[in-house]
């Protein structure tokens, strides 16, 4: 039986956080439907210093929520075209999150942000079933099933920062 995943889940490390999210369920109510999608790829961005990430170049009206506490959302848009959803993790005043890449069925970002009407308005909000997007335990995924990566578009963080393994996705059987 799937459980809600809650604060405690969340507040931890965006690495670690990252990696337990493969095989989660990302669930997705609008309109009185409910959808449950198999979390299959997600990258961290971990603190200040990373240099991926929004954070690294401190508050701001836009990523002040990553200082926020755990398990709250953060979705911005890209491109002028498109939303991203990420999940803030650790604790409050240190600025991490992973973002969502893939889930089953819809690989990539945009696409599933698009997919489950995902937008700014649930930006800063507390991930549940009162807003209708929550993270569900899902199936125990080994380590060996799934991959570590570099994070995908990042080369402007440099040589250190772009070569992170922080990108985690499941194994292709």
């Amino acid at each position: 039986m799937s459980v809600m995943l809650g604060k405690s889940f969340f507040n931890r490390s965006a690495v670690k956080v990252a990696h337990d999210l493969i095989g989660c369920v990302l669930v997705r109510r609008v309109r009185g439907r409910t959808r449950r999608f198999l979390i299959t790829e997600v990258e961290a961005y971990e603190g200040p210093k990373d240099l991926a990430s929004h954070a690294s170049r401190g508050k701001t009206k836009r990523n002040e929520i990553m200082f926020g506490p755990a398990g709250y959302i953060y979705v911005y848009f890209v491109y002028g075209m498109h939303w991203m959803l990420n999940i803030v993790t650790g604790k409050k005043d240190y600025p991490a999150a992973v973002l969502i890449r893939d889930i089953e069925g819809y690989s990539g970002p945009a696409r599933l942000t698009k997919a489950l009407s995902i937008t700014g308005e649930l930006n800063c909000k507390l991930l549940g079933k009162k807003i209708g997007l929550w993270i569900e335990s899902g199936m125990s995924i080994s380590s060996k099933n799934i991959l570590r990566t570099p994070r995908i578009g990042v080369a402007y963080a440099g040589p250190v920062w772009s070569k992170k393994l922080y990108r985690f996705l499941l194994k292709e059987k």
